[in-house]
């Protein structure tokens, strides 16, 4: 990190959103004293990791989140000092230094996290309450940053592609845990199955995701020209229709492996005492079997919502809309201020259901973290 902030740009600083932006260190962004903290506050996590205690891991753990508090401070004195507020269109971007930092504090936050035996709330917890202060500032004081200006611009289209990208991703993960289970559960029942199905699943794996987009165009074209029904269902070679099939393909393997390892890794010892004890077999599924399961099941259950979650991103181009949208359009016009408009939700998105999911699944197993 200290590395990143002395050798990389802070920020960047552009008369207008077309011409290229002009780089600025840390030494420029910030001030001499402004550098010498954060040098300062890099120092003191590199000296309190060369003693491994529980008590330094603390400390290393507030310093991180000072530094995350403190940095969007930083882009309000680079705007200060380096945007001309005579020039009404100028706008300040972020550096590669700021995004480095912010990318291996948040690897020392996941690895403190486990050295600390934390439950995966606190990350989760501290990150929010660090995103509401930086989404304070950014409507308050830094309405000359390039990405708040591109969320302004577009705010309406914003809310709505991240409304299009949940119920994308909520529709396919919904299906694919009731197909998954329906299907790991036949496989359990028809042993035959089994290699047909993970063979079948495993092949979708292999397919690109724009290949499958494309190779879904014509014929659900075709089914919308010839069945009124499903062309009144809204299906159509392009738009949510193939974007749904695909993310639903794709969720299949992982929600089905896992259900059927869930299922299949309940003791023996366990479902017989059932068994002794009166059970039926329907109530030994539900009142045992599946219990049991349900940690297991929630981790494929998180692995598929999060592979969901990217992958939705590349539904933007047949129409399917969800964040994807800005990125390919920030693409297409050369604008990376708008590829984060739509590439940071995404990853805020996943942040939250891998982290919820899989701190719902530490709390449900035998003897987990609450």
């Amino acid at each position: 990190m200290l590395a990143a902030a002395w050798l990389l740009s802070f920020v960047s600083v552009a008369p207008n959103r077309i011409v290229s932006g002009t780089a600025f260190g840390m030494v420029d962004a910030i001030s001499w004293p402004g550098a010498a903290l954060v040098s300062l506050l890099f120092i003191a996590m590199a000296a309190l990791s060369s003693v491994p205690t529980s008590r330094h891991y603390r400390a290393m753990l507030g310093i991180i989140i000072l530094i995350l508090l403190l940095m969007p401070f930083g882009l309000m004195v680079a705007g200060h000092w380096l945007v001309d507020p005579s020039l009404p269109q100028a706008r300040l971007g972020i550096g590669a230094a700021y995004w480095t930092v912010l990318f291996v504090l948040l690897l020392c936050l996941v690895e403190l996290r486990l050295r600390l035996g934390l439950s995966r709330w606190w990350p989760t917890l501290l990150l929010a309450g660090v995103g509401i202060a930086w989404w304070g500032c950014a409507a308050l004081w830094l309405d000359r940053l390039a990405l708040v200006q591109e969320f302004q611009a577009r705010e309406g289209q914003f809310y709505q592609a991240v409304g299009q990208h949940i119920a994308l991703v909520g529709t396919a993960v919904g299906v694919s845990v009731v197909l998954g289970m329906l299907l790991a559960m036949l496989m359990r029942r028809y042993q035959r199955l089994q290699k047909i199905a993970f063979t079948l699943l495993n092949f979708l794996q292999t397919i690109p995701s724009l290949a499958l987009f494309g190779l879904l165009l014509a014929p659900l074209a075709w089914l919308a020209a010839n069945v009124p029904p499903l062309a009144a269902l809204g299906v159509s070679g392009i738009g949510n229709a193939p974007a749904l099939i695909a993310l639903i393909a794709y969720s299949l393997l992982p929600m089905v492996r896992n259900t059927y390892i869930a299922l299949e890794e309940v003791s023996a010892e366990t479902l017989q005492a059932a068994k002794a004890m009166g059970m039926r077999t329907g109530q030994r599924f539900w009142q045992v079997r599946f219990p049991l399961a349900l940690p297991v099941l929630l981790e494929g259950v998180r692995i598929t919502a999060v592979q969901a979650i990217g992958l939705t991103a590349v539904a933007a181009l047949i129409g399917a809309g969800g964040l994807g949208t800005f990125i390919f359009q920030g693409l297409g016009q050369a604008a990376m201020d708008m590829v984060l408009l739509g590439a940071l939700p995404i990853l805020i998105l996943a942040l939250i259901v891998d982290a919820g999911l899989g701190a719902l699944a530490d709390a449900l197993r035998p003897g987990g973290q609450e």
